[in-house]
């Protein structure tokens, strides 16, 4: 049951004893309280909802559903094996995770707007010599004779970034308990002040 709730700080540099350097990135982890348990008798699975970042006006719904617990900016849920004891408005923080824990992180990425395909795709483009004119970035036929139109999902220009992604695997560096920081070897999807979902890779 390793899982916070948390919102990038920003990424900087941890130097280790044999001289190495290690990219991480820093996150403002918690704590969160559990607001609802789900049951399999109810709700047909299990899951513990946290609340996250408190915040004093919310809308009437929230306030009900919160009711003697404080109220929060952001509510997410986490699927469990098992409930290990745990009940409504117990706190977690980062002392759940250690160095050397492996986790996976999941946020919403950079908008990046209309982007083309080769930005996007990494398509190759067109012939920039041998008589080619403005066909350098094209994305070339779309096409095919049979439907004659063009099939859902073909990958063209769009707007890009800006959806849910999930790096795995990521190696917990460093866990400061005083200041509720967690250091994760690598970058995380989005940009500073990005909500991040953090859960322990068994």
């Amino acid at each position: 049951m390793k899982f916070i709730l948390g919102t990038k700080i920003g990424m900087t540099q941890i130097h280790r004893e044999d001289g190495s350097v290690l990219p991480v990135t820093v996150i403002a982890a918690g704590p969160v309280m559990v607001t609802q348990l789900r049951t399999l008798d109810r709700d047909g699975y299990l899951a513990l909802q946290v609340g996250f970042s408190e915040k004093k006006r919310v809308a009437k719904p929230q306030r009900g559903h919160l009711k003697d617990l404080p109220t929060f900016r952001w509510l997410r849920e986490f699927r469990i094996a098992e409930n290990g004891g745990v009940g409504r408005g117990t706190t977690i923080d980062v002392s759940a995770f250690q160095a050397g824990d492996r986790v996976a992180v999941s946020g919403v990425s950079k908008g990046k707007g209309f982007a083309g395909g080769v930005k996007r795709h990494h398509f190759r483009g067109g012939w920039a010599s041998h008589g080619a004119k403005h066909s350098l970035r094209q994305p070339g036929s779309i096409g095919s004779s049979w439907p004659e139109r063009v099939r859902k999902g073909k990958r063209m220009a769009g707007r890009m970034g800006h959806e849910r992604v999930t790096v795995k695997n990521l190696e917990v560096v460093h866990v400061d308990r005083e200041r509720n920081l967690l250091a994760l070897r690598g970058a995380v999807p989005g940009a500073r002040g990005t909500l991040l979902e953090i859960r322990g890779v068994v």
